[in-house]
């Protein structure tokens, strides 16, 4: 494929000249310790990869302040040893039985976290997640674009 049958449409008559006139984003390192206000944008069942223990990861997203929409993530595994603390963790969102990982997160999960920095032996840097605790629920926003509802036809397609 050349870059012309992708750029149809007129669109790629500059490409050049903006590819010479834009500057390389800024790779992300973690976010600096302190404190955040996010929401849980995501949480699926997950493996490791060294030894496929089970776990379920939450992502969240930052909401305010500098750092807003970049994210972290905090992974709750599903072992003897760690399922005191992940039941905790887990609880505080609402999920109290396994079969509850397997659904959906109710959208706009307000948290208030703390983030701290771990170096690992090799001297690279991430986050940690030491503590969170939800702090409300968010209404989604309304989409100005949406269909209106007809009341005449409720629960047609």
């Amino acid at each position: 494929m050349r870059l012309s049958d992708i750029l149809s449409g007129g669109n790629g008559n500059g490409i050049d000249d903006l590819w010479d006139s834009t500057a390389a984003a800024d790779d992300f390192g973690p976010l600096p310790a302190g404190e955040y206000i996010a929401h849980i944008t995501a949480g699926e069942l997950i493996q490791s990869r060294t030894n496929q223990t089970p776990g379920y990861r939450m992502t969240f997203t930052v909401i305010e302040g500098e750092f807003a929409n970049r994210r972290f993530w905090n992974e709750c595994w599903l072992t003897p040893a760690a399922l005191p603390q992940s039941k905790r963790d887990l609880a505080k969102i609402g999920i109290s039985k396994p079969a509850m990982m397997e659904k959906p997160l109710p959208k706009g999960i307000r948290c208030r976290c703390k983030l701290a920095l771990r170096k690992d032996d090799q001297g690279n840097e991430s986050n940690r997640l030491k503590t969170f605790e939800v702090i409300g629920i968010d209404k989604p926003t309304v989409d100005e674009f949406a269909p209106i509802a007809d009341e005449t036809n409720k629960g047609a397609f």
